[in-house]
């Protein structure tokens, strides 16, 4: 571990015990999350709208009622929704900032890990995450500690998510997926969000050549670039025949049993490692902000 990215390592490492705490904080914040039944939209950027995927996908999965994602800039909120939740950690974005203006009057959760920032004035509700803000600029433990509070508002038990995720972290990282040069991310249902999300780190990370798709879309023209040298990681259960047509190309199909949450904290640590090999600081990736605001 470099100086450079002492913050994304421990945020990294932090994970199955903040979403530990995300489960023993679920009942005190039942109430400030939709209720079933309710038609909801979900609204984040960059990290916070792959992450508003992944719950909206949940959301209807488990049959609490529809449920709409949006990336803040290009949301269609006048459909009627019961409640629009808005996920920043920050609490400063400013194309989130100005959906939450526009929505006074309309019930409104924040998800956030600052409440003494602006989104948590212009909402009725808040979720304060705030054990699981952070101090690097790329976004690890805050994302999976939102999707881990939304899993067991849900009812879901996370218990082996948790366990998963200490497994993530124990295991030894292989050193042909931090050589790779090229990384297609795939996923389906709720797992086609923490694609987006891996592509995302990785890309922040490390500076790399990233894809993401559904994973039965890679198939119509995606897999066009997969050969040998690279790497098509797919989030949970694979459709049938996808590793063998991979393994056709020459490129590595990579997979695990771990719960998807949990194969998203090894990306994180492959990301890192790249990141450390290559020189990179990535806990203040180039180009990159903690929060977009706009002048």
């Amino acid at each position: 571990m470099t100086d450079a990215n002492q913050y994304l390592a421990a945020e990294i490492a932090d994970q199955p015990d903040a979403w530990q705490r995300a489960v023993d904080q679920a009942k005190q914040v039942r109430q400030a999350l939709p209720a079933a039944g309710e038609k909801v939209a979900v609204v984040g950027c960059g990290t916070s709208f792959f992450m508003a995927q992944v719950y909206a996908a949940l959301r209807e999965d488990a049959g609490h009622g529809l449920t709409d994602a949006y990336a803040a800039s290009e949301h269609r909120l006048g459909r009627g929704y019961d409640r629009v939740v808005l996920l920043s950690r920050s609490g400063t974005t400013t194309e989130v900032l100005e959906v939450a203006d526009q929505l006074r009057g309309t019930r409104t959760t924040a998800i956030l890990a600052d409440t003494s920032t602006p989104l948590a004035n212009l909402t009725t509700d808040v979720v304060a995450l705030d054990w699981a803000d952070e101090k690097s600029v790329v976004q690890t433990r805050f994302a999976t500690t939102a999707i881990a509070t939304f899993r067991a508002h849900l009812g879901e038990d996370l218990t082996a998510t948790i366990a998963d995720g200490r497994k993530a972290l124990d295991a030894p990282i292989d050193e042909d997926l931090v050589k790779a040069d090229q990384y297609t991310f795939l996923g389906r249902g709720a797992t086609v969000g923490l694609a987006h999300e891996a592509a995302l780190k990785m890309r922040e990370s490390t500076q790399s050549w990233t894809e993401s798709y559904p994973a039965m879309e890679y198939r119509h023209g995606p897999i066009a670039i997969t050969t040998t040298g690279r790497v098509s990681w797919m989030f949970g259960t694979a459709p049938e025949g996808l590793a063998e047509q991979v393994a056709a190309t020459g490129g590595r199909f990579e997979t695990s049993e771990l719960d998807p949450l949990a194969d998203l904290v090894r990306l994180h640590r492959v990301a890192l490692a790249k990141a450390n090999a290559l020189g990179l600081d990535a806990d203040n990736p180039r180009h990159l902000t903690r929060s977009v605001i706009l002048t």
